[in-house]
């Protein structure tokens, strides 16, 4: 696999076939392999710039009159790619980490949540590898915490939550944003604290498992824990 930044397979694939990123192949294996996202889903996509996983997520979800909605959420303003995505593609530009669940969940399909959460989020890498996994840490437990709301503390006696767990995991909602039987995809950077991230979902999910996509590129350390059917 090339280094960071220098064209490769994919990300020619992804010239070739109107993807705005290589990552698009990410979402597409997760896809091929689990199944997450089926004909009429409601997905969000925490992290959704520059659009690919929009783009893949939309296609999922097969032709117009099946139904469902992609929402995606950035920090960056983006536009919904017009290749692959319909009118079911919605974007917001705003911080996942100060965003209250109730205003994410006013963005579903009649409020009711989402049944399918990817959080693609990665932080500004610094080159630390101990600073940049406790960031990627956070950012996957605000993921984990806006899904399944306050059932993620439940799990976490023996965990070092003042790196793990944010504030707004433990607000007066309760509930998360992901349906029961939903599903939730969390992009993290390779550490000790991934054992914890086990741990806490696997009591959560029908199936909780790792996968690194081959997409991925060899410098990474980015790996994702797929969570499967949350247990109502």
């Amino acid at each position: 696999m090339s280094g960071a930044g220098t064209p490769d397979f994919f990300y020619r694939e992804a010239q070739r076939l109107g993807y705005v990123a290589r990552s698009a192949f990410k979402l597409l294996q997760i896809q091929k392999k689990h199944k997450l996202i089926a004909p009429g889903s409601s997905v969000l996509d925490l992290g959704c710039a520059p659009g690919a996983w929009l783009q893949v997520a939309c296609q999922s979800l097969g032709p117009l009159k099946n139904g469902g909605a992609v929402v995606g959420i950035d920090l960056k303003k983006v536009k919904v790619p017009p290749l692959y995505c319909d009118s079911r593609v919605q974007t917001v530009c705003a911080d996942v980490m100060k965003l209250p669940k109730n205003q994410v969940r006013a963005l579903s399909p009649r409020q009711k949540g989402f049944s399918v959460v990817l959080s693609d989020m990665c932080p500004l890498v610094s080159g630390i590898t101990t600073r940049d996994a406790a960031l990627s840490a956070e950012l996957g437990m605000q993921a984990l915490g806006l899904a399944v709301g306050r059932a993620a503390t439940a799990h976490l006696d023996e965990i070092r939550t003042d790196r793990l767990l944010n504030d707004s995991v433990c607000t007066a909602d309760d509930n998360g944003i992901l349906q029961p039987g939903g599903h939730l995809v969390i992009k993290l950077l390779e550490s000790e604290d991934n054992k914890e991230f086990s741990r806490i979902c696997k009591p959560l999910f029908r199936k909780a498992s790792w996968l690194r996509p081959k997409a991925t590129r060899s410098s990474s350390r980015e790996i994702y824990l797929i969570c499967q059917g949350l247990l109502s």
